[in-house]
């Protein structure tokens, strides 16, 4: 475990710890998401116990922030960011200009792009470092069309940070290929360290009501192409009524075929093992597919077998119900690095839409559990579902070993941040 991060004895802040303000928070409407944030507090606990850590600006809503401060009670977070706000501010709690001074370094935490305003305001306003833990970048996210986009101020931007990781390596050879000259590496997405973040009531409260055993369910999650946030989100206003129909057709146009390969999965699953499924959520709006895409095309043998979850969850939860599932059967990436995370095999069901982000899973030797949703209905996608069914305690061990990759990545990229931090406050 790594040591103490101490200033040098002559350093004037030599008598309080490193203090890194984390840029993360982007969402609340989906659990992978959320995860991001006590990812990286999981990370920096084990590998730099002593660093602090404020958060912000970000969005905490739906519990999260309650979840956050109940498992990490040091952790503070600005009080007077513009996308959210304590609903009732903490001691220790900051407003934006008392973090830019307290902070040694800017970390922006894991997800799917760069948040370019705030890293400019940090820049602008400090002249301290800042660094990026595990990000795709050059990936559109939500384009129907898919390709590369690097544009110039993006290649800009990430050569202004101290240290850049990527959490795949498909970003890191792009970002390359752009012209990016900053030091990078890859180090996986900080959810994979998210080992210990419980609710085990809400979970023995959930598999009592859905009559699940712990150790024999499927967790089953769908997704449509285009995550719809012109529907959730309205008054953002995010496309044009043009756009909207354009995305309203492409992703009515997958569906048949994309939820008819989860629905054989779980038909194939039940008829197999005699197990239960659980449909559940990683996004809000996914709750509203199950009905019409899976429940109501089941054949009568099936159907009595497969229960629903009738609400949204947040990370804790979900995370405590799938380490209790034989399986996670995803069509959603993140839903499978929680159960990894915990130990428990999970398969991803990609989709092309959904960026570059899948090629973590084969860069910790994962590949042989995803699947292109495209070609899974050619009897691949049952038949490792039932290998990982007669082989579970091996399916559960690369689990496991799979956490312990990313655990060691990780690590090292938060030993780089914390020297990084270091040597800025030495120097200033």
């Amino acid at each position: 475990m790594m040591t103490a991060p101490q200033f040098p004895s002559g350093d004037s802040r030599s008598n309080r710890p490193i203090c890194i303000l984390l840029r993360s928070g982007w969402q609340t409407t989906n659990i992978g998401d959320i995860a991001h944030t006590p990812g990286v507090l999981r990370v920096f606990e084990q590998y730099a116990p002593e660093a602090e850590f404020i958060i912000g600006p970000g969005v905490f809503d739906r519990g999260v922030e309650g979840m956050l401060r109940r498992r990490f009670p040091k952790v503070r977070f600005v009080r007077d960011a513009g996308s959210w706000r304590p609903s009732s501010p903490a001691p220790g709690d900051c407003t934006l200009a008392e973090a830019f001074e307290q902070a040694d370094i800017l970390l922006h935490g894991s997800g799917p792009g760069i948040s370019t305003p705030e890293i400019e305001h940090w820049r602008t306003e400090t002249g301290k470092p800042w660094a990026a833990f595990g990000v795709t970048v050059g990936s559109p996210v939500g384009s129907i069309a898919g390709g590369t986009d690097f544009p110039p101020k993006l290649v800009d931007l990430i050569n202004s940070a101290a240290r850049f990781f990527t959490r795949e390596t498909h970003s890191l050879e792009a970002a390359r290929q752009a012209g990016v000259t900053a030091p990078l590496a890859f180090s996986p997405d900080a959810t994979f360290a998210l080992d210990d973040l419980r609710d085990e009531a809400a979970a023995d409260a959930l598999l009592a009501k859905h009559k699940l055993e712990p150790g024999r369910f499927l967790c089953a999650i769908p997704r449509l192409r285009l995550t719809p946030y012109w529907r959730m989100f309205p008054v953002k206003r995010h496309s044009t009524p043009e756009e909207i129909a354009v995305r309203d057709k492409f992703n009515a146009a997958h569906a048949p075929a994309d939820f008819g390969v989860l629905r054989d999965a779980i038909i194939h699953w039940v008829r197999t093992t005699g197990q239960r499924v659980l449909l559940c959520p990683e996004m809000t709006y996914e709750t509203e597919l199950f009905e019409p895409h899976i429940l109501s095309q089941l054949p009568g043998d099936v159907r009595p077998q497969v229960t629903a979850l009738d609400r949204y969850w947040i990370t804790d939860e979900a995370s405590s119900v799938y380490a209790r599932a034989s399986l996670v059967l995803s069509m959603e990436c993140h839903s499978p690095i929680l159960a990894i995370a915990v130990g428990r095999p999970a398969i991803y069901l990609h989709q092309p839409q959904d960026t570059w982000k899948v090629q973590m899973y084969p860069d910790l030797g994962l590949g042989g559990w995803v699947f292109p949703v495209e070609s899974a209905g050619d009897g691949r996608l049952a038949a490792r579902m039932t290998e990982i069914y007669k082989n579970h305690p091996s399916a559960c061990e690369l689990a496991r070993t799979a956490h312990s990759r990313a655990s060691a990545l990780l690590s090292v990229a938060a030993r780089q941040v914390v020297e990084l931090a270091m040597r800025d406050s030495v120097q200033t």
